[in-house]
């Protein structure tokens, strides 16, 4: 497991840093004007970069088995969790908003904004903390055993890990992939009037599908063996070889829901318009893809 964490810990903390300190400079930098689309990527990005930072301390810690302070281990736990539900949400609501404005181009202009957006984005951030901090014990005891390993009962009772399940996944699954399907539908849908061409239609699906695609891939694993894993703390499965095998999938999961954080420049390319002309700029023979968003 160790050798497994560190191939592919090491790469993603690499590329991650770089690709996410791109982003935050060309959006905070480089944008002249924020619209809808580059705010939800720029919080994007954050929540990514802040995941990064967590990375090479949870990797410490996978490999140390120490007696640390339990408040500072809450904290490393909440830092590490909160991005990455931040970034399911943040990526749900990037979905609803491509959905309003392909869907609803009219309706659009009353629901979205870039001052609602950012009032989404500090909402996305105050509720993932929030519930952290009522989650994880910031009890300032010592706590033997490494963050991130062998967490308490509190943790996996049910009443925490079921609305995780839910709220925490299968919600802004559903959402996405309902605001996925009705948007290739309505792009399927021939209309003279489109401002997009046929080509951008079918490059906009494929856009579609591959972020729902890298979604399922980098959180359906984590959560899966989450659920696993509590199966096996309340002791519906008790058999000693499936539990190690689970307790390996669950360490797994979570390094390829990692991944997400370098997967999302794929995003920050196809709807970042300033992010997608900075990127031709410096190769002049690289496509673009006309995606009307806002």
């Amino acid at each position: 497991m160790n050798i497994i964490q560190f191939s592919i810990y090491i790469p993603t903390i690499i590329i991650g840093f770089i690709l996410n300190i791109f982003a935050l400079w060309i959006f905070c930098f480089s944008v002249k004007k924020h619209t809808e689309a580059s705010i939800y990527l720029l919080n994007l990005a954050l929540l990514d970069f802040c995941l990064v930072l967590s990375l090479p301390i949870r990797l410490h810690f996978s490999q140390s088995n120490i007696t640390v302070n339990r408040r500072m281990c809450s904290f490393l736990e909440s830092l590490y969790f909160t991005n990455i539900y931040g970034s399911i949400y943040t990526i749900m609501f990037i979905s609803v908003d491509r959905f309003i404005a392909i869907k609803h181009p009219f309706l659009s202009r009353l629901l979205r904004s870039p001052q609602k957006t950012l009032f989404i984005c500090i909402f996305i951030w105050v509720l993932v903390w929030t519930v952290a901090l009522c989650t994880f014990n910031f009890q300032n005891d010592l706590r033997h055993g490494s963050c991130f390993h062998n967490m308490s009962d509190d943790i996996w009772s049910t009443h925490i890990i079921v609305p995780l399940e839910v709220f925490g996944f299968l919600i802004p699954m559903t959402v996405m992939l309902y605001c996925s399907i009705q948007i290739i539908r309505t792009l399927l849908v021939p209309v003279s009037s489109s401002v997009l061409c046929k080509e951008s239609k079918v490059n906009v699906i494929r856009i579609i599908i591959s972020n729902f695609v890298v979604f399922l891939i980098s959180f359906s694993l984590s959560h899966i063996g989450i659920f696993l894993q509590f199966l096996v703390r309340k002791n519906v499965i008790s058999n000693c070889l499936v539990k190690k095998h689970i307790s390996l999938f669950v360490q797994v999961a979570l390094c390829i829901a990692n991944i997400n954080c370098c997967l999302d420049a794929i995003t920050y390319y196809f709807m970042g318009k300033e992010f997608r002309n900075k990127l031709v700029k410096t190769n002049p023979n690289m496509t673009q893809v006309d995606i009307i968003l806002t």
